[in-house]
């Protein structure tokens, strides 16, 4: 049986959640219910629901913005409500944004990492919430890149920022309401919180297991594909490498105009990783790093997903590069650091510690963010 989104379990079983009161949602086009139609809409289809106002995270609540675009509001749309940005001049919701409203219901499809921003505006929001005593709804959706698999380091305090806002791994195998709950429960926000899970979802499922159409979370994920491989070239963002943006396949090509591909790939597959696989490659990027320019590297291609651990994966690939290309290789900083939650792996990398040494460190902290996420888990 397919997996029913939590809108849908909201709509057709629990209305009386939010019948009658005038609502804030919380949401983007990628949020669709089993019938492929958007949550505004369907909640402005149905007879008891009262809203009055949406709020975008970034990318906007249209899903149009590209990665770091400031979005502002409108306050008047064609939808006939206000649009309040919350990737704009403000990023939490502010008191005139929550003016009126007596609840606020929040339906965003995440990816399952940290530090996409979806999960920063979740926190942002319940913390607005509980200054304006104002309940919050969360309707769940599943983690994209199933919720098994933990990976990366735990963020330190002085690098939280919009793209890491607290003490999880890069990975964190959890889905929205799942971070909901733990903010709540182990973050210390006094918010009334309700999540409605998804009917169906098991933690071991991926999306294409779910039976819904995949819709893309922002315009650098157009398929799941990009998603598996996020959580490790994200962070090539943070190098002069392109990660892939500007092309048709973003996160699933790395190089640069000086990387030899042949070069790099054979260097790779000696590393030998488990899941992935190396091809060299050659792309021009239409935007970002490198736009206009050939950037020579590898494609890297999923061959067993539940042996992938992209994080290792890049850290590994960040490695070979640096060595291979002493010269031309360079970090951007501190975009690197507040990606990966720490400074600490790239500092031992400069320091000449192999990638792996670095990976095994995080060891200890993943088995303390284990045992804290075991008490918000929704699902078997």
């Amino acid at each position: 049986m397919p997996v029913s989104p939590g809108i849908d379990v909201l709509l057709e079983q629990q209305i009386e959640l939010v019948a009658g009161r005038p609502a804030g949602l919380v949401s983007n086009a990628a949020a669709v219910n089993g019938n492929m139609t958007t949550t505004v809409e369907a909640l402005r289809q149905a007879e008891k629901v009262h809203l009055a106002a949406l709020f975008g995270p970034e990318h906007g609540f249209y899903g149009r913005a590209e990665a770091g675009e400031r979005v502002e509001s409108a306050p008047e749309s064609p939808l006939g409500l206000p649009i309040y940005s919350l990737y704009g001049e403000s990023r939490r919701p502010t008191s005139a944004m929550l003016a009126g409203l007596e609840l606020l219901i929040f339906d965003v499809q995440c990816v399952g990492v940290r530090f996409y921003t979806y999960t920063t505006t979740l926190l942002y929001v319940l913390q607005a919430a509980a200054e304006h005593d104002i309940p919050v709804i969360v309707c769940d959706r599943p983690n994209p890149i199933d919720g098994t698999i933990i990976e990366g380091p735990l963020l330190k305090p002085e690098f939280e920022s919009f793209t890491g806002c607290g003490p999880m791994p890069i990975r964190h195998g959890l889905t929205m309401g799942e971070l909901a709950r733990l903010f709540s429960e182990f973050w210390g926000i006094s918010v009334r919180l309700r999540v409605v899970p998804c009917a169906g979802w098991r933690r071991a499922m991926w999306f294409d297991e779910t039976g819904l159409a995949w819709t893309p979370p922002s315009p650098a994920l157009p398929r799941l594909e990009n998603a598996l491989l996020y959580p490790g070239t994200c962070l090539i963002e943070g190098t002069n490498l392109s990660e892939g943006r500007g092309t048709a396949t973003p996160f699933e090509v790395v190089g640069a105009p000086w990387v030899d591909g042949e070069r790099l790939s054979q260097a790779m597959d000696e590393v030998d990783l488990p899941g992935i696989s190396f091809r060299p490659a050659r792309f021009k990027p239409a935007s970002s790093k490198w736009a206009g320019q050939w950037c020579g590297g590898v494609q890297l291609q999923v061959t067993d997903r539940h042996r992938l651990r992209p994080v290792t994966v890049a850290l590994h690939l960040i490695d070979v590069i640096r060595r291979l290309y002493p010269a031309e290789f360079a970090w951007r900083l501190p975009h690197f650091d507040q990606l990966m939650g720490t400074d600490q792996p790239r500092q031992q990398l400069e320091a000449g510690a192999a990638a792996g040494e670095v990976i095994a460190g995080w060891a200890p902290d993943l088995a303390t963010f284990a045992g804290q996420r075991h008490g918000v888990l929704l699902y078997a």
